[in-house]
C-alpha cells in the first residue's frame, strides 16, 4: 500500500473513533426491501425509532432493530453512561448490496431460469444532539 493510502486509510479510522454505529452484514433479503424500513427511521430519535421498527409489519423491521440497540449500546459504551431521553438520534443509516447467490429454477422444455438471491449490508450511526451543538 502506498504512502498515501495509508495516510488516508490511518486518518478513516481516527474519524469512525469519535463516531458511534453498527453494522449489520450478510442479511438474506434483498436492500430494495431494506431500505423501505431504513427510510423510516432516518433522523429520528432512537426511543422513537424503535417504537416505529417495533409495530411495523416489515420483517426486516427485526433486524434493523437489533441493530438500532447495537448502536445504543456502542454509545453507550463508548461514552461510558446511559442514553437518556430525547438525547440520541439516528445520524445516517445506509444500506448497501451484499453478494447475490445465483440458484437455477427448471423451466419448460428443459431450460433453466436464473434466481438471484440478494442480500445486503446495513450501517448505522447515532448521534447526540448535545454533539452536534458543540460543534
Amino acid at each position: 500500500m502506498g504512502n498515501r493510502k495509508k495516510l488516508a486509510a490511518e486518518a478513516r479510522k481516527e474519524a469512525l473513533k469519535t463516531q458511534y454505529f453498527a453494522k449489520l452484514k450478510g442479511v438474506p433479503s434483498s436492500p430494495r426491501k431494506m431500505r423501505y424500513v431504513v427510510d423510516m427511521i432516518r433522523g429520528m430519535e432512537v426511543n422513537r425509532a424503535l417504537g416505529v421498527l417495533r409495530f411495523s409489519k416489515k420483517h426486516a423491521a427485526a433486524d434493523v432493530e437489533k441493530l438500532l440497540r447495537s448502536a445504543i449500546a456502542n454509545w453507550e459504551a463508548k461514552n461510558e453512561r446511559k442514553a437518556e431521553d430525547g438525547e440520541l438520534f439516528v445520524s445516517r443509516v445506509f444500506v448497501d448490496e451484499g453478494v447475490t447467490m445465483k440458484r437455477m429454477r427448471p423451466a419448460p422444455q428443459g431450460r433453466g431460469y436464473r434466481i438471484r438471491k440478494r442480500s445486503n449490508h446495513v450501517t448505522l450511526f447515532v448521534d447526540s444532539k448535545t454533539n452536534d451543538e458543540k460543534e
